[in-house]
């Protein structure tokens, strides 16, 4: 397939999710680089031999969301794509976010319509995008977000590595949100750009609703802990105590990783924390997505795996 525009990659990441993965990787109008998390299934094995000329990154240990900042820097264009094992993005959305970033310099990022299942159900975290209440930038299309679902992002590459990307402390799911602090605290503006569209078909092969809250919940508590104030942070810790038992276990899964997160703890700086505030106060429409896919209770970005 030819791809639709030089300037982008598109880095997947994938564990244990062949059939899906060899399925969507025919899809992508663009070079790819298929990072595999340490798959048993002989995901990587069927990769090199359906699609040859896909550069394959096979890692020994699963990396979670910081096997795309190792795709990225395999990247060679200055746009990157991200895209799961069961997603894609749909027919011309490639060259046009890649338009996009390339006439709006100061963007970093941007967050593409989500649109689920075979029935192209809008994502309810599309709505909450799309009622953004952070100021807008002259000159910066789209909606201005301070969050994102990662699969449906493509970044400036030059700005996702100068913030370090994805990183190896907070891990997978609720990635999101640490990296798009640290896009903000850069001075990269970041938009939801509603023409743009990218399709995801969930694929039946995932975590349990519990195991997944869970995860979110270590990926917030930490992430509170390398970016927000400590009263903040200690806070989320707190609630999460407060909640139900999968988030209970979360929080207490993160205090194994608290000496890592201590090691990179940058607070953000006081106008992103105003504007995390701001969303915070008012994105009050109806998370209908799945329990084990909605943000944790306390997480202020707009993550997690539409």
């Amino acid at each position: 397939m030819s791809p639709e525009d030089p300037g982008v990659t598109v880095v997947v990441v994938s564990q244990n999710r062949r059939d899906e993965l060899l399925a969507s990787l025919a899809r992508h109008r663009a070079p790819v680089v298929y990072v595999d998390n340490a798959s048993t299934d002989g995901s990587a094995d069927a990769v090199k031999e359906r699609f040859p000329h896909v550069e394959a990154v096979r890692l020994r240990r699963n990396a979670g969301a910081y096997a795309r900042t190792i795709g990225a820097r395999r990247a060679r264009t200055p746009f990157v794509a991200f895209a799961d094992d069961d997603s894609w993005w749909a027919p011309g959305a490639l060259a046009a976010g890649a338009a996009t970033l390339a006439d709006h310099s100061r963007l970093g990022l941007l967050n593409a319509r989500i649109l689920v299942g075979p029935e192209a159900r809008a994502d309810s975290v599309c709505e909450v995008m799309a009622r953004s209440p952070l100021p807008r930038e002259p000159g910066v299309p789209g909606v201005p977000i301070l969050g994102f679902v990662a699969c449906a992002a493509m970044v400036r590459r030059e700005a996702f590595l100068a913030v370090g990307g994805f990183d190896p402390v907070v891990r997978f799911p609720g990635e999101e949100e640490r990296l798009a602090i640290d896009l903000a605290a850069g001075g990269w503006a970041m938009s939801y750009v509603d023409d743009v569209v990218v399709h995801h078909h969930p694929s039946p092969v995932r975590d349990s609703p519990e195991r997944r809250v869970r995860a979110m919940t270590r990926a917030g508590v930490l992430t509170g802990v390398m970016r927000l104030p400590w009263p903040d942070a200690v806070d989320r810790f707190r609630r999460a105590l407060r909640a139900g038992p999968a988030e209970r276990s979360g929080a207490l899964d993160a205090l194994r990783d608290v000496p890592a997160a201590l090691r990179t703890r940058r607070p953000a700086p006081a106008e992103v924390l105003r504007q995390l505030d701001l969303l915070s106060a008012t994105t009050d429409l109806p998370d209908r997505r799945p329990a084990d896919e909605r943000v944790p209770a306390g997480a202020s970005s707009y993550g997690g795996d539409a």
